[in-house]
């Protein structure tokens, strides 16, 4: 995962705490019902705020979405690699890494998801923190290799392998051909890595 830049709420001046808890409230609600069918009326009735004040945030729905997108991620990398920086056996920071991902996708619908497929920017954002989480994991595979932790692998092979996997995550093929939410995935593809490269 990766962090992006965001539109979102403004960290200073007049009303910055009521953005920001504002901007949290409407990442949540995303989260939670996806964003596919619903208005800047919708999102603003739901908000308890006026359409102003959330173009106060964004000048579109469709820049608010990807906000909301962006901010997700962002917050889910802090969180992932605060985990990941918490342990220290190769196996243990894989595993960790690759739960908290996990974790962190667990609040996410599949509506959400689904939506975020159908959005080109939401989209971009969510496969470029996909492709920077299987960077991720090929530079623990490498270390847990180079440590003697993990048995001798083709590392490009492996990293290609997951890269692929991530990627038909991101994608919601593997939703599609599994029934498995993205977060559920993400820890199954956990444990066969972990298998997969145990001495």
């Amino acid at each position: 995962m990766t962090d992006a830049p965001a539109i979102g709420p403004k960290s200073t001046g007049r009303g910055a705490a009521r953005r920001s808890e504002l901007f949290d409230d409407l990442v949540e609600l995303l989260l939670g019902e996806g964003f596919g069918q619903v208005t800047l009326d919708d999102l603003a009735a739901r908000l308890r705020c006026s359409k102003r004040t959330l173009y106060g945030i964004a000048g579109s729905k469709e820049q608010l979405v990807r906000a909301a997108v962006v901010h997700f991620f962002r917050r889910a990398t802090a969180r992932v690699e605060a985990a990941l920086a918490a342990e220290s056996t190769p196996a243990a920071r894989l595993s960790g890494y690759l739960h908290a991902v996990s974790a962190e996708l667990a609040p996410a619908s599949p509506r959400f998801f689904d939506d975020v497929a159908g959005f080109q920017p939401a989209a971009e954002v969510y496969e470029r923190n996909t492709r920077a989480a299987a960077h991720r994991v090929r530079q623990l595979i490498d270390e847990g290799v180079a440590a003697g932790a993990f048995r001798e692998v083709h590392v490009a092979f492996a990293a290609d392998v997951i890269t692929s996997v991530m990627v038909r995550i991101q994608r919601r093929q593997v939703a599609g051909s599994t029934g498995l939410a993205d977060a559920q995935a993400y820890g199954h593809l956990a444990e066969l890595l972990l298998h997969g490269l145990a001495r």
